[in-house]
């Protein structure tokens, strides 16, 4: 190991004790990590709330194989302060920011190169120890250099750009000047996917359940229910759109997003809460030519040029609230907000 780890330490950590929801999460004092070999050690200063905390916390989906108790936190940023043996070259000092997920590396579709796709990976935060603490030991290729991105930028967009720029590319060609839905465009997922669409000249319709959706160069929509998005989206694209992204995870939205697909149009579902009931037009589906594709997470290769094109500005994360560590309760309650902006970040540092 080389460095100075914090070993035997005590640090500050947000900790999952039972599978009761947030009531299961108390911050307190575990032993600090040390880096093992391929490993680097982080000094956190920035952490996310995502909704996987939340499916995490109630035993839900990846978290079912959750073992307690566990360090929250999927995308930490921070400093590497030490690393562990065959780590390629001195990374210490190196500013970083960590994909939750973790690829077996052996499958044939890591073989691919498309870790997104791995059936055996892991998540940070879920099936091993995460960031929402004061230190996180994490394998050295998922800690990628942000050079001088703020680290709160960088939390916020480790995860959502990525995915975004992942789904858009599932769902097949997006062409310039082709229509475009986002659902959930106020979320991290879904600002990012919108200024992706706009990035390459689509027609955007930015939908949201807050008031506060907009955005230059798109078409905005807020919407109290199923039936409103359909009716103001077809408004606005009289044949239906030619690819849909819901960020949403709800069922009625995916659900409502489907009706408005247009001629071979694609749906690509990137999110998925606790409402996951789905009502499905299977004739329309059938006759229109119509797709339905799910997508998570990213390959490695996207999470480098997800970070390119935030450090060039053509995609700026939206940070919504902002919380301490002391605070993690307020934090994830935040996610469940539906008219909530951006992402939700804990200051660790």
């Amino acid at each position: 190991m080389t460095g100075a780890a914090p070993t035997g330490r005590l640090m500050r950590a947000a900790c999952l004790t039972s599978f009761a929801g947030p009531d299961g999460v108390r911050v307190c004092e575990v032993a600090a990590p040390s880096p093992g070999p391929d490993e680097v050690l982080v000094a956190v200063s920035t952490v996310g709330a995502n909704q996987l905390d939340l499916n995490t916390m109630r035993g839900l989906g990846p978290g079912a194989q959750t073992p307690l108790p566990l360090v929250l936190g999927i995308d930490p940023a921070g400093t590497v302060v030490a690393q562990g043996a065959g780590v390629d070259g001195d990374r210490r000092g190196e500013r970083v920011v960590v994909k939750p997920n973790i690829s077996c590396g052996q499958c044939a579709y890591c073989r691919r190169e498309q870790e997104a796709d791995c059936p055996s990976q892991t998540v940070v935060g879920v099936h091993r120890a995460g960031g929402a603490a004061e230190y996180a030991a994490v394998p050295a290729r998922n800690a990628f250099d942000i050079g001088q991105l703020d680290f709160e930028v960088a939390t916020a967009a480790v995860h959502s750009v990525p995915i975004a720029l992942h789904a858009l590319r599932a769902g097949g060609r997006l062409d310039p000047g082709a229509a475009f839905l986002v659902t959930g465009a106020t979320g991290a997922v879904g600002s990012a996917a919108v200024q992706l669409g706009r990035h390459v000249g689509a027609r955007v319709v930015a939908a949201s359940t807050s008031r506060a959706v907009a955005g230059s160069g798109v078409r905005a929509v807020h919407y109290d229910g199923p039936a409103s998005l359909v009716e103001q989206v077809r408004r606005l694209e009289p044949a239906g759109v030619d690819l849909a992204l819901d960020t949403s995870g709800h069922g009625d939205v995916i659900g409502a997003a489907l009706q408005c697909l247009g001629w071979k149009g694609r749906l690509v579902v990137c999110s998925a809460s606790l409402a996951k009931d789905v009502c499905v037009d299977a004739r329309a589906l059938y006759l229109n030519r119509q797709s339905v594709i799910g997508a998570a997470s990213a390959d490695y290769h996207e999470v480098s040029e997800a970070l390119r094109l935030v450090t060039t500005g053509a995609v700026r994360p939206a940070v919504g609230r902002r919380f301490g560590l002391a605070e993690m309760g307020e934090a994830y309650a935040a996610i469940g907000d539906r008219a909530r902006e951006g992402k939700v970040v804990v200051h660790v540092a």
